[in-house]
């Protein structure tokens, strides 16, 4: 099945902005630059040479998915989108802010419980709820945040 066709058909403003783009002598992003030339090219309006996507690619050295992607995101999302890059959405946030790293930490180097030779990175996420300073946090945001620190159990020099 071909993929669908996006048709790229700039306004005199955009097909000005975006020349003044690429020539205007600023520092702007590599991929900016080659997604205002790829919809130039693309245009098929007129004064646009409406080049097909084999050839624009060659033309400013990128792959076919490239133009395709940018055609696709200047028809249905506008211009702007297809010229800058999206921000990323998935963004992790630190589950631990200074103090409960603190009590992490402070956790982590004192005696392990009763029966144990040390601490394991579960018993040390059981103790942190326990305790009530975090709600919920795994086993792997206290490895992560005891490796980050070098106070991580059996580390040489801890402490």
């Amino acid at each position: 099945m071909p993929l669908p066709k996006y048709i790229v058909r700039l306004t005199d403003a955009e097909r000005t902005d975006l020349e003044d783009l690429i020539h205007t002598g600023k520092h702007r992003a590599a991929a900016t630059l080659i997604h205002a030339r790829i919809l130039l090219k693309a245009d098929v309006g007129p004064g646009g040479p409406g080049w097909d996507d084999a050839r624009i690619a060659e033309a400013v050295a990128c792959g076919a998915s490239t133009v395709y992607r940018v055609r696709q995101a200047f028809v249905e999302e506008g211009l702007t989108a297809a010229l800058f890059r999206k921000k990323p959405t998935g963004r992790l946030y630190r589950k631990l802010d200074g103090a409960q790293e603190a009590q992490l930490i402070t956790l982590a180097c004192s005696t392990p419980p009763a029966g144990r030779t040390h601490w394991t990175m579960r018993l040390l996420a059981d103790r942190m709820v326990e305790l009530q300073v975090v709600e919920s946090i795994s086993p792997e945001c206290v490895r992560m945040t005891l490796k980050k620190t070098n106070s991580s159990p059996g580390y040489r020099n801890s402490g």
